[in-house]
């Protein structure tokens, strides 16, 4: 954020001049004394807001490790509120005192800070952060005090508890600072550049505090400064941490992750140089030095013995880890690493765009090799086979196994040279096989499916669904190239709803449709269908006019599923109320927020007709239209014209009353039914949408033209608007122009589009004035 930057600019310049004074020593005695504490007050309050800004900002197990940090920074600043007292305004220095209590809140604080953040494994590996943290603290408490502390304790240059807080310091910065390294490798990429400021923040803060050590035991205050300035730099970083802190982060913990050998060994260390310590402090006593050097020698083979089983753990995690994901008789990936690297690599499609290939391969007859020649020539068939897929396959390439003879490959980035890894695969099995003295020549079924770039919506299950679908499709086809999926592949309900169809094979069995049935109304109940939107533009200067809300399944196995193979189940089952209440608020939705973004749009929804018999239809359309902020005008209700069937009395209320409200209705698919000239005559309606077998033929039917030019004429003196389906080519758009028709959709212009593909062209083409309520 600029203001941040700005802030962290002045805060900087002013810290790096107050660095520069200290380093400097100008003024007297007394002045030097008064800018330097107060200056640490006003810094440690600046940085403590900053904590408490950041934890502000944060939300959950985030803004807990930000509140312990401010807790810290509370005690630190409570601390140099008292130094300050004791030093300038009572001419004091005394040690230890109650500053020094506030001030060692801080280390304390960001330790359990640190402990709180999700670093994206199970609690007891927070709990073993924290023994790591406390071995190291404990392990350089004695080395501190074997090497100095103990000595200077003798010689009677210190008190014990002087001696005891100062070592404190340094002790709990150490394991903090430990906590921190540990933690720094394991937490999300987006908490780095925080963590990274606040350890270093901290090893300022541990250098500072071995020179304040350094300075009272020994009563040489020569290098106090030097020490003033790692405290001063150390808190601007502490600060900056705070104020880089993404409020964006994951609060939950991210999947298991292995254990470094950096987190493994790093507590050992100390251990180690603790008891060298040890050994060079007693070594001189003589009555000491066997039973010491036997119980550093006992330690050490326990550590030995320690690194020698983390190690046999480590290879047989290892070794179970690799047989949990790999097929024991080829060596290929099993089905459980097959899916987690397709999961990974579709993650990486929708977020970089990136083309994912899978390969389904199935061998053709196999069966008939393990029965005439044996399960062990079949299993090493299929280790040969397996062999010379994964010669074909690039490194970046997963080959597994799932199951019998059934082979994939996940392949990720350009499709062209996933295609050629395909082609050297088919190619592969054009040699024959040599099995127990055998030439078997064997092909596979090869079926492959492909998320394109720009396919976002696509899943990983329905990707190794569809790859399988194509494979099935070749084995049927008893094709020796490639199948590459299509929709059509997928089984697609029939005209009547009660089974479907599959490819090359009508598919008999009743119970597929009534489970098609049963998802078809979950999807309902759980708002799963979606709209896409086909827009509509205006003859005779292209603008448009409006846009036509049109309905999609997207099944998690079938793929999307346009309305013709489901609508049907919608109109047998009685599911037609549900789905136009659906339809009509997610495309209000829709419309309203593009009204938001100052982009006002008509839009026309498909309404069943039979649901023009229910008199609260027209209440229900006004009552969401007022829920959205929407004007009555913007909204079209179509009905198909060969399903105006049924009571006309209350087909005729309800139309009336929706153009009462200022709803525009229109009678969509004109010319397929057989009593549509009757309906203009009975019904009051606005538009008329000709039916695009109509509209396809007029260029070569002749018959088909007449009727069109008869049907907008009569439009026309209807003073109705007149929409034409389906115009695809511009030969067709001219004619329809000429012929005096208003308004055209189709692929020419453009397909149906999702919302946000209908909103860049909204806003590259924006509605001319007053089209919003002519479609």
């Amino acid at each position: 954020m600029p203001r941040v930057g700005r802030v962290g600019t002045v805060v900087t310049a002013a810290i790096l001049a107050f660095c520069v004074w200290l380093l400097g020593g100008w003024g007297s005695q007394a002045t030097r004394i008064a800018v330097e504490d107060i200056g640490f007050v006003v810094l440690a309050l600046f940085v403590t807001g900053c904590c408490g800004h950041a934890a502000w900002r944060q939300h959950g197990r985030q803004r807990t490790v930000w509140i312990w940090v401010t807790i810290g920074m509370v005690g630190y600043t409570a601390g140099s509120v008292i130094w300050a007292y004791h030093e300038w305004w009572r001419g004091e220095n005394p040690f230890p005192t109650t500053a020094d209590a506030g001030y060692l809140i801080l280390p304390v604080a960001v330790c359990v800070a640190l402990l709180l953040m999700p670093v994206g494994t199970s609690g007891y590996t927070h709990t073993r952060l924290a023994l790591d943290g406390f071995i190291v603290a404990v392990a350089f408490f004695q080395i501190g005090w074997w090497t100095l502390l103990d000595p200077l304790l003798d010689s009677g240059g210190a008190g014990r508890f002087a001696i005891g807080v100062a070592l404190a310091y340094p002790v709990l910065d150490l394991g903090v600072l430990t906590v921190a390294l540990l933690v720094l490798g394991r937490v999300q990429p987006a908490q780095h550049r925080p963590l990274a400021l606040l350890v270093c923040g901290m090893t300022l803060m541990a250098v500072a505090d071995c020179v304040f050590v350094y300075s009272n035991m020994l009563d040489d205050f020569t290098v106090v400064k030097y020490g003033s300035v790692a405290w001063a730099s150390g808190l601007l970083l502490i600060a900056f941490a705070a104020l880089s802190s993404d409020v964006s982060l994951d609060d939950h913990a991210d999947a298991e992750r292995e254990i470094s050998p950096f987190d493994m060994w790093l507590p050992y260390v100390p251990i180690v140089l603790a008891m060298a310590a040890a050994l060079v402090r007693f070594a001189a006593a003589p009555e000491l030095a066997p039973a010491l050097i036997a119980s550093v020698l006992l330690i050490v083979l326990v550590l030995l013995r320690q690194f020698i089983v983390v190690g046999e753990n480590r290879r047989l995690l290892v070794a179970v880890e690799a047989q949990a994901m790999t097929d024991p008789l080829t060596g290929l990936a099993n089905r459980a690493l097959f899916q987690d690297r397709l999961a990974h690599a579709m993650v990486l499609h929708r977020r970089d765009q990136q083309t994912v290939s899978v390969l389904s391969l199935d061998l053709d007859d196999f069966k008939l090799v393990n029965d005439g020649l044996g399960h062990p020539a079949g299993d090493r068939l299929l280790v040969q086979a397996a062999e010379r897929i994964l010669g074909c396959a690039r490194s970046s390439d997963t080959v597994a196994r799932l199951g019998g003879d059934e082979f994939v490959v996940l392949m990720e980035g350009d499709p062209d040279e996933s295609r050629e890894v395909i082609h050297a695969v088919l190619r592969a099995f054009d040699e024959p096989f040599h099995v127990d003295g055998h030439d078997l020549l064997l092909r596979p079924s090869a079926g492959l499916a492909v998320a394109a770039a720009e396919d976002s919506e696509q899943s990983p299950e329905r990707l190794l669904k569809q790859a399988d679908v194509a494979m099935y499709s070749a084995k049927r086809s008893r094709s020796r190239g490639l199948h590459t999926y299509s929709p059509g592949d997928m089984p697609d309900v029939d005209e009547r709803g009660g089974g479907h169809t599959a490819p090359n094979a009508a598919v008999h069995d009743s119970a597929v449709a009534y489970q098609l049935l049963g998802e078809l109304r979950q999807a309902i109940d759980n708002r799963a269908l979606t709209l896409a939107y086909q827009p509509k533009f205006d003859l005779h200067d292209d603008s448009i006019t409006g846009v036509e809300a049109l309905v999609r399944w997207p099944h998690p196995d079938r793929g999307l599923l346009g309305p013709d193979q489901f609508l049907q189940l919608v109109r047998d089952h009685g599911l037609m109320r549900p789905i136009n209440e659906l339809v009509l608020t997610q495309a209000l939705n829709q419309i309203a927020q593009w009204r938001d973004l100052g982009l006002e749009v008509a839009v026309a929804v498909n309404v069943f007709a039979p649901s023009l018999s229910d008199l609260t239809l027209p209440a229900g359309v006004e009552q969401e239209l007022s829920r959205c902020g929407l004007p009555c005008e913007l909204l079209t209700v179509e009905i198909t014209e060969d399903l105006l069937l049924g009571n006309h009395e209350h087909t005729h209320a309800v139309i009336d009353r929706l153009r009462e409200r200022g709803v525009r209705v229109a009678i969509d698919d004109f010319g397929s039914g057989y009593s549509a000239l009757s309906y203009l005559r009975e019904l009051h309606v606005d538009e008329l949408k000709l039916d695009r077998g109509f509209v396809t033929a007029v260029l070569d039917d002749r018959r088909a033209a007449a009727i069109v030019r008869a049907v907008i004429d009569l439009a026309r003196e209807l003073g109705l608007t007149t929409v034409a389906e389906g115009v695809e080519n511009v030969e067709t758009a001219t004619l329809l122009k000429d012929y005096g028709c208003q308004v055209a959709q189709g692929y020419l212009y453009s397909p149906p589009l999702s919302p946000a593909d209908m909103l860049s062209l909204l806003r590259s083409r924006r509605p001319a004035p007053g089209a919003t309520i002519s479609s």
